[in-house]
């Protein structure tokens, strides 16, 4: 069992920059990859960032490549999302997941069995 908890959004200019943070509990976190997905008003949830569950791989759309990067601390627990460049169609409620333990990182939502709460992220122009 793993419980997630994110933090750090808010309101940011565009081209302006936020680091979101998950924390996690539970044993084994080391075990597990994890991704971000957002969601926007009205639309479905969305592929962000994924990383392998030792830090060594990440995964990323064309969308955020370049402007967003995916860290894990297993010492701490503690998966980051560093966000640069902001743009209003950024604006959603961002989601940290946790995959099955010893699985490859997904870009599916469907393959995560653990989902925080999520952070509000609005850009204004």
């Amino acid at each position: 069992q793993v419980q997630l908890v994110e933090s750090g959004g808010g309101l940011v200019q565009a081209g302006g920059s936020l680091r979101l943070s998950c924390a996690a509990s539970g044993r084994s976190f080391s075990s597990y990859p994890m991704g971000w997905f957002r969601q926007a008003p009205g639309k479905e949830r969305e592929f962000v960032l994924a990383i392998s569950s030792s830090g060594a791989r990440t995964y990323s759309p064309d969308s955020v490549k370049g402007r967003f990067t995916i860290s894990r601390d297993n010492a701490k627990n503690m998966v980051y999302l560093q966000m640069n460049s902001l743009k209003p169609e950024d604006t959603a409620v961002y989601y940290c997941a946790a995959g099955p333990m010893y699985s490859r990182p997904s870009d599916d939502r469907g393959a995560y069995d653990y989902w925080g709460q999520g952070t509000q992220v609005t850009v204004s122009s």
